[in-house]
Protein backbone atom coordinates (compact mmCIF):
# COMPACT_ATOMS: atom_id res chain seq x y z
CA UNK A 1 0.00 0.00 0.00
CA UNK A 2 1.27 3.49 -0.52
CA UNK A 3 1.81 6.28 2.21
CA UNK A 4 -0.90 8.10 0.34
CA UNK A 5 -3.62 5.62 0.84
CA UNK A 6 -2.68 5.91 4.93
CA UNK A 7 -2.81 9.49 4.80
CA UNK A 8 -6.05 9.61 3.09
CA UNK A 9 -7.80 7.91 5.34
CA UNK A 10 -6.08 9.44 8.16
CA UNK A 11 -7.28 12.55 6.60
CA UNK A 12 -11.24 10.78 6.46
CA UNK A 13 -10.61 10.03 10.20
CA UNK A 14 -9.83 13.78 11.59
CA UNK A 15 -12.93 15.15 9.50
CA UNK A 16 -14.76 12.19 10.99
CA UNK A 17 -13.32 12.95 14.39
CA UNK A 18 -13.89 16.94 14.40
CA UNK A 19 -17.43 16.93 12.65
CA UNK A 20 -18.16 14.78 15.83
CA UNK A 21 -16.54 17.31 18.48
CA UNK A 22 -18.40 20.02 16.41
CA UNK A 23 -21.88 18.40 15.97
CA UNK A 24 -22.64 15.96 19.09
CA UNK A 25 -23.77 17.31 22.47
CA UNK A 26 -22.90 14.49 24.76
CA UNK A 27 -19.67 15.14 26.12
CA UNK A 28 -18.49 11.36 25.88
CA UNK A 29 -19.22 11.46 22.51
CA UNK A 30 -17.02 14.69 21.83
CA UNK A 31 -14.59 12.81 24.27
CA UNK A 32 -14.80 9.53 21.69
CA UNK A 33 -14.47 12.73 18.87
CA UNK A 34 -11.10 13.74 20.09
CA UNK A 35 -9.65 10.39 20.80
CA UNK A 36 -10.07 9.60 17.25
CA UNK A 37 -8.55 12.77 15.99
CA UNK A 38 -5.62 11.93 18.20
CA UNK A 39 -5.37 8.63 16.01
CA UNK A 40 -5.77 9.83 13.05
CA UNK A 41 -2.57 12.00 13.67
CA UNK A 42 -1.06 9.20 14.94
CA UNK A 43 -1.56 7.46 11.21
CA UNK A 44 -0.09 10.03 9.57
CA UNK A 45 3.02 10.01 11.94
CA UNK A 46 3.54 6.54 11.53
CA UNK A 47 2.74 7.14 7.21
CA UNK A 48 5.17 9.74 7.33
CA UNK A 49 7.77 7.92 9.12
CA UNK A 50 7.28 4.81 6.67
CA UNK A 51 7.63 7.54 3.88
CA UNK A 52 11.10 8.99 4.98
CA UNK A 53 12.25 5.37 6.50
CA UNK A 54 13.05 7.19 10.10
CA UNK A 55 11.41 6.32 12.97
CA UNK A 56 11.02 10.05 14.50
CA UNK A 57 7.06 9.68 13.28
CA UNK A 58 7.11 6.59 15.69
CA UNK A 59 8.36 8.34 18.32
CA UNK A 60 5.89 11.39 17.98
CA UNK A 61 2.90 8.80 17.57
CA UNK A 62 3.82 6.84 20.86
CA UNK A 63 4.24 10.51 22.90
CA UNK A 64 1.01 10.90 21.45
CA UNK A 65 -0.68 7.72 22.50
CA UNK A 66 1.10 8.83 25.88
CA UNK A 67 -0.57 12.15 25.96
CA UNK A 68 -4.25 10.26 24.88
CA UNK A 69 -3.76 8.24 27.37
CA UNK A 70 -3.47 10.58 30.08
CA UNK A 71 -6.16 12.61 28.73
CA UNK A 72 -8.25 9.86 29.35
CA UNK A 73 -7.85 9.36 32.71
CA UNK A 74 -8.47 12.85 33.37
CA UNK A 75 -11.41 13.34 30.81
CA UNK A 76 -13.20 10.39 32.01
CA UNK A 77 -13.08 11.17 35.82
CA UNK A 78 -14.11 15.03 34.96
CA UNK A 79 -17.27 13.51 32.85
CA UNK A 80 -17.72 11.17 35.58
CA UNK A 81 -17.80 13.95 38.40
CA UNK A 82 -20.27 16.26 36.44
CA UNK A 83 -22.57 13.31 36.02
CA UNK A 84 -22.16 12.16 39.71
CA UNK A 85 -23.21 15.72 41.20
CA UNK A 86 -25.62 17.00 37.88
CA UNK A 87 -26.77 14.22 36.38
CA UNK A 88 -26.22 15.36 32.60
CA UNK A 89 -23.01 14.94 30.52
CA UNK A 90 -24.32 17.50 28.11
CA UNK A 91 -21.75 20.24 26.96
CA UNK A 92 -24.35 22.49 26.50
CA UNK A 93 -25.44 23.09 29.84
CA UNK A 94 -23.82 25.77 30.69
CA UNK A 95 -24.70 25.54 34.61
CA UNK A 96 -22.16 22.71 34.48
CA UNK A 97 -19.87 25.74 34.79
CA UNK A 98 -20.98 28.07 37.62
CA UNK A 99 -20.49 26.30 41.24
Amino acid sequence: MSVTAYLVLACVLFAIGGTTVLVRRNSIVVFMGIELMLNAANLAFLAFSRMWGTLDGQLAAFFVMVVAAAEVVVGLAIIVSLFRTRRTVSVDDESLLRH
